[in-house]
């Protein structure tokens, strides 16, 4: 036999001489290059957002139902159904979301009855955007004879600024808060009492689930996004599109009326704060203007009534400390006799005695949820005080 030599042994596994053998019957070259480490992933920002709770469970069985009255009543007068038979108790959960911006809110109870009257709306100065989107069960809603179905699939939209009345079946509902003023950069002026559905509704239901799971994660500089995203698709749902109106050519500016209540409020303490000033800022004619506000009473009776409704504010604010007589002058009124006389017409009662209404309330215990928002310790207070941080 043929003497082949001494055999070689083979390479130790990771050497040199087993990467050239592998080389050799492969026809791939492999190199070893050093390891880069990745650096470490940065942490996320901390959450800064804190829900406001209240629940019912904590009360007697005997006391559930008046506790949920007196926590719901700065925004509508609860009732039981009238068919509706005794109970051994009132169920009913309640979680609040401060964006800054706008509120959150997470609710779920039995059965009830809501309303809110002309008085209640009158007494506050709340004329917010609420947008209810129905998780389960079903509910009905009523503004000036006209009735909004709400179940899952779609979303309500309707003014505090209105009284409206209605009822539930047991449902869990997703409810945001919205100050007037984020919708004023519409086109097309917003319909009260609606009911949205098709598929933009469906993708801002889309958006508003992922936002509710992740809420208790939300950072700082996440806040104002949110609400601008949630306000663009808002707008875009409200909105008609080519599509539907070919034809028609959307106004280029806001209606005239929403104008008007940014100006007013923007100068609501200004001494010169008259029609003839607002149609030579806002370049429209006095009767134009005086048409556009005839349902309420002419623009003189607008512009005091939301200064009333800024001095009622104030006035109802246990932790306001100022006189009647400075609230009146803040308010933009120059005399006080006449401010107690229109206050009286009004509201029904004096300003001392709107100082001394006390609203029964059950508070949750809050976390400040964004830096300088200051006493935000209560439902109420984050509803009054909603659209009004920049304003002062």
């Amino acid at each position: 036999m043929p003497d082949n030599g001494p055999s070689r042994a083979a390479p130790p596994p990771g050497s040199e001489g087993q990467r050239a053998e592998e080389s050799k019957t492969t026809g791939i070259e492999r190199r070893r290059f050093p390891r880069e480490e990745k650096p470490p992933e940065p942490l996320p920002p901390p959450s800064v957002l804190k829900p406001l709770r209240f629940t019912t469970r904590e009360f007697e069985p005997a006391r559930q139902f008046s506790a949920w009255q007196a926590y719901m009543a700065p925004l509508v007068d609860v009732r039981l159904p009238d068919s509706a038979p005794p109970q051994p108790g009132f169920i009913a959960d309640h979680a609040a979301w401060n964006l800054g911006g706008m509120l959150v809110v997470q609710q779920t109870a039995p059965a009830h009855s809501f309303l809110r009257l002309e008085a209640k709306v009158r007494s506050s100065l709340m004329d917010h955007w609420h947008v209810m989107v129905v998780r389960s069960g079903r509910t009905w809603t009523e503004v000036d004879g006209r009735v909004c179905h709400g179940e899952a699939g779609k979303v309500e939209l309707r003014t505090l600024g209105h009284p409206f009345r209605g009822r539930s079946t047991d449902a869990q509902i997703l409810s945001l808060y919205l100050p007037r003023e984020l919708l004023y950069l519409t086109s097309t002026e917003i319909k009260n009492n609606t009911t949205l559905s098709g598929t933009r509704t469906t993708l801002l239901i889309d958006y508003l689930d992922g936002l509710e799971e992740k809420l208790a994660q939300l950072s700082e500089t996440d806040l104002p996004h949110v609400v601008q995203t949630v306000r663009d698709m808002i707008l875009t749902c409200v909105s008609p599109s080519a599509a539907d109106h070919p034809s028609a050519e959307l106004p280029s500016s806001p209606p005239l009326k929403e104008r008007v209540f940014r100006f007013v409020q923007a100068n609501l303490t200004a001494d010169d704060l008259t029609t003839e000033r607002i149609c030579r800022e806002l370049g429209v004619s006095r009767t134009r203007l005086y048409q556009a506000f005839e349902r309420d009473g002419g623009v003189h009776h607008y512009i005091q009534r939301r200064r009333l409704l800024s001095a009622h504010a104030a006035l109802s604010d246990a932790a306001n400390r100022q006189q009647i007589i400075d609230i009146a002058f803040a308010a933009g009124f120059s005399s006080a006799a006449h401010f107690s006389r229109a206050f009286n017409k009004e509201f029904g009662y004096t300003p001392r005695e709107a100082r001394h209404i006390v609203v029964p309330s059950y508070l949750g215990q809050a976390v400040e949820p964004v830096s300088g928002v200051e006493g935000a310790d209560s439902f109420d207070k984050w509803l009054r005080s909603l659209g009004h941080r920049n304003r002062d």
